[in-house]
């Protein structure tokens, strides 16, 4: 009888759990549907700028703002972004393991690496790793403000800017679908400017006092845009990859439910037997 307590009691709780999974399931879906629209907001704004950084480098190409240039590399930067939650799948470790060979490529060739860390996880795995943190945030809740990653973003610029740093890149998950998310590394710093057979002739917009001075805001402008992109778009990837293992996590419930009961019925009815049998031996007895 022990045993059957025993089994009723796990698949209540197994029970309660399958709850709890489903509703987190269905929160991340309603949420995912939000974070999908505002990351499909984001792209027209980066992209127009871009174009419009290649019409202002054609305005004036003599001019070669410090962004478009190459330079020797002797130490690079990072900025990472990871979720502030966790239950969402191997969607962090994706990023950690793309990134630490990049990592470990640099350093082989003699390269430091600085860090900037948007995201609660990303702050908690490189905190245990022996890497230059220069910069953190997290926190930013399912709709990141671009005032939260400004901070991040200014000491990473300063940083080339002094000459501390030669190249910058930025690391997020990218959305390819519901079911589908994979880290991407791209380049920030030097900004590739589009080239001339990708610009149209003729623009229907019209800028003062001139290009260069345009250029300089323009292209700080451009990295802001990229990395408030990266952080909407890594959200959308983290509420797909909630769904997913909150799915996953609900079905499993279910087989395990199916399991216990099979298990309770089985050992219910060797129990009636036993008392039968012994019901069966007392009466031969007497």
């Amino acid at each position: 009888m022990s045993n059957l307590k025993e089994i009723r009691t796990k698949i209540g709780s197994v029970k309660n759990t399958r709850k709890i999974t489903k509703a987190m399931e269905m929160v991340a879906a309603s949420k995912m549907r939000r974070t999908q629209q505002r990351m499909a907001q984001t792209r027209p704004y980066a992209d127009k700028i871009r174009t419009a950084i290649g019409h202002l480098y054609q305005a004036n190409p003599e001019y070669r703002h410090p962004y478009l240039q190459e330079r020797e590399v002797k130490r690079v930067g990072y900025i990472v972004i990871t979720s502030d939650r966790g239950l969402c799948g191997g969607l962090n470790v994706n990023v950690f393991r793309a990134l630490l060979p990049g990592l470990q490529s640099w350093k082989d060739k003699g390269v430091e690496s600085d860090l900037a860390l948007i995201g609660a996880k990303g702050i908690q795995f490189f905190r245990s790793l022996k890497v230059n943190v220069v910069a953190a945030a997290s926190h930013l809740d399912e709709d990141p403000k671009i005032g939260d990653l400004l901070g991040a973003i200014k000491i990473m610029l300063d940083a080339y800017t002094d000459g501390t740093i030669d190249r910058l890149f930025l690391v997020h998950n990218e959305f390819v679908s519901t079911m589908s998310q994979k880290p991407i590394i791209k380049t920030m710093i030097p900004v590739e400017a589009p080239d001339a057979g990708e610009l149209s002739r003729h623009w229907d917009y019209i800028y003062e006092p001139d290009a260069v001075d345009l250029l300089d805001s323009v292209l700080q402008r451009y990295i802001e845009s990229q990395v408030y992109r990266g952080s909407v778009e890594n959200v959308a990837c983290e509420m797909a990859a909630k769904m997913v293992a909150m799915k996953s996590a609900t079905d499993n419930a279910g087989e395990l439910i199916d399991q216990l009961q099979r298990d309770y019925n089985k050992a219910r009815q060797a129990d009636i037997t036993q008392e039968i049998s012994e019901i069966v031996g007392g009466a031969a007895a007497v």
